[in-house]
Parts: structure tokens; sequence; C-alpha cells
């Protein structure tokens, strides 16, 4: 990948994308590409799920068994085993619709002519993840009360003494301040790198086999670049799904943090 690169790098009049290319002028007024896509993307799970539901049976079809595949995948390997089984029905909605409107955002990079993934864009991947930590610390508040919460989070269980002047800033820091930050960092970063990548072969390889000088050099580098393309985004169709999978877990572990007896 590295030499591959490098050759596309190193093309004269080349320009290679950046964070530049991700900055989409508006469509109508002050609509944008990315507002679009998420209101798509909430329009598409509704009808989809609603179609996957409206002629439920004992015995499902494809459609029904596909959206109970996604809706037990969620509810039993990520709300049950994270939260546990008292109160794990209670976020099974929310946990449900983070996934579904993660990965459908996240696999817009994939679909030709709208190919780009939303949250490649940080401020939806921070929204997100803000309406996360809403949740977790609501239900902590609710769960201990606004004090009992703090201490909740702040105190772990068993230190005492001098080292609380130590644990307690930093278990607030990190509890309180990274968690919705690195929730969303990982998303954004993860779609931003992944796409950023896949623009630069598509554009890298066509330069070098149609606009370049005609080399040896330069048609063995198009072609790399072709194929890297196809191979990232081989890859990129796991990470997609592995980062909705991974945004909803945290989340789900974060949830269980909260109403949890002690730290």
């Amino acid at each position: 990948m590295s030499d591959t690169i490098a050759v596309i790098m190193a093309a004269e009049g080349f320009t290679p994308p950046g964070p530049a290319d991700f900055d989409l002028p508006p469509i109508i007024g002050e609509v944008t590409k990315p507002m679009v896509m998420v209101s798509l993307s909430v329009v598409l799970i509704f009808a989809l799920f609603y179609a996957m539901s409206r002629k439920a049976a004992i015995v499902p079809g494809r459609m029904q068994f596909a959206g109970e595949f996604v809706y037990g995948g969620v509810r039993n390997s990520i709300a049950r085993e994270s939260i546990g089984s008292e109160h794990f029905m209670k976020f099974v909605p929310y946990l449900f619709a983070l996934f579904t409107f993660v990965l459908v955002n996240n696999y817009f990079g994939m679909i030709p002519i709208v190919q780009f993934p939303t949250f490649s864009h940080s401020g939806y991947a921070y929204g997100l993840a803000a309406l996360s930590w809403l949740l977790y610390n609501g239900v902590g508040i609710w769960r201990h009360g606004a004090l009992g919460y703090l201490k909740h989070v702040s105190v772990p269980a068993g230190v005492s003494g001098v080292m609380l002047l130590l644990i307690v800033p930093l278990e607030i820091l990190s509890n309180i301040v990274v968690r919705p930050v690195t929730l969303a960092l990982r998303l954004f970063a993860n779609m931003f790198a992944g796409h950023l990548l896949l623009i630069l072969f598509a554009l890298g390889g066509e330069y070098l086999l149609v606009e370049a000088s005609p080399s040896a050099l330069n048609i063995v580098g198009g072609i790399g670049a072709i194929i890297m393309f196809f191979l990232v985004s081989a890859l990129e169709l796991l990470v997609m799904f592995l980062q909705a999978y991974v945004f909803t877990l945290l989340t789900a572990m974060y949830v269980a943090g909260a109403v949890a007896e002690e730290h």
C-alpha cells in the first residue's frame, strides 16, 4: 500500500485529496448533502423495518427474519449482555435505533452516487455521542441521585484516604469528559480516514492511467491504486459495521456502569 501511495503522491500535477474535499457545498440554500443523508437514513430505516414487521408471522419470511436477526443481535448480544437482565429492556429501543442509524449512515459511503459516510463530518459524530452522554448520565442521576451519581463515577470501591485526591479528578475527567470525546472521535476518525484513502486510490489510479504521461511506473502504479481501491473498499465494509457495533456496545457499557450499584 505504501509503495502505491508513494507513486501517486510523486506524480507531477496530481493534487492529493485532503480535508477540504469533505467540505461539500450546499445543495439548496443552507441544506448540505450530509443533512439530506441523515434525514434519508431515518426514512430508510423506518420504511425498511416497517416492511419487515408489517406481515409478521409465527414462521417468519426472509424480510421478517432479517429484521428479527438485527433486533435480536442488539437486544441480546449488546443490551442484555452489557446492562444485565434487570434493566436492559428499557434501553433496547435507543440502542437498536443507534446501531441502525450509525450503520446506515456509514454504509452511505459505499453506495454509488451517494458515496459519503455522514460521520466523516465530526459534528455528526459528536452530536450523536452527546445524546449517549445525556442518556447514561441521566440514567445515573435517576438511579443514584445527583450527588450519589457524582460519587458513583468518581470514587472507586476500595479507594480511600490520600489516594482520593489523585483518583477523584482522574475519574471525573475520564467518565464525564473523556468518554463522549473518545466515543465520537473513534467513529469520526475511522470514517474520515477510510473515505480519504478511497478518494486517494480512486483519483490517483485514474490520474496515473488516464492523465499522467505514459510510463511503466505510472501504469503499474495506476493498476495498483485501482486494486487497492477495491481491497480497501472491502475492508471498509467491515470497518463500517464494526464502528456501528462498537459505538452501540460502548454506549450500553456506559449505561451499565451508570445503573450499577458499585463503580
